[in-house]
């Protein structure tokens, strides 16, 4: 089984400027690599799940979000870390889809997908609805302020 970290993106990850999608605007904590790196030896794999309501508001497409991840993905691989899978909900927030944190669907869906270990994940954000979703799957979560606080995921998980 699978020992996972499911990680919110923006202002999680990366530096949130807004609706992102363009590639000039990527950027990351201080800490994001080392962090990932430390999580990752000890026998972390990581995945992103993150709502992308400006898809469903129309204001880039999903061919623009998948360069942005292309991107972005890149770039973690540059400092060896690697991501299972990339996950959002493309939704407006007024559609109630039930894919859109805090509903654990997306989650559910990957760690049945992966054989994710429930016991050992843990979902990591900046906001109520990735702690909420965490909660709502059935695994840890942990709600930082921002990406400035990652280094205090090196104490809260084993």
């Amino acid at each position: 089984m699978m020992k996972a970290i499911f990680f919110d993106r923006d202002n999680t990850l990366i530096i949130d400027s807004h609706y992102m999608h363009d590639v000039n605007d990527l950027k990351f904590y201080p800490d994001t690599f080392d962090v990932l790196y430390e999580l990752k030896k000890r026998g972390y794999q990581f995945f992103i799940i993150s709502n992308q309501s400006g898809i469903g508001r129309g204001y880039f497409t999903e061919k623009q979000l998948e360069v942005f991840h292309k991107a972005m993905l890149d770039e973690f691989e540059k400092h060896h870390i690697e991501f299972v899978e990339v996950a959002y909900c493309p939704h407006h927030p007024n559609e109630n889809c039930d894919c859109r944190k805090p509903h654990p669907k997306i989650l559910l869906e990957l760690m049945e997908r992966y054989n994710v270990d429930k016991s050992s994940a843990y979902m990591i954000g900046d906001r109520d609805s990735d702690y909420q979703c965490g909660i709502n799957a059935g695994i840890k979560a942990i709600k930082i302020k921002d990406g400035h606080e990652l280094k205090r995921l090196l104490t809260e998980i084993e």
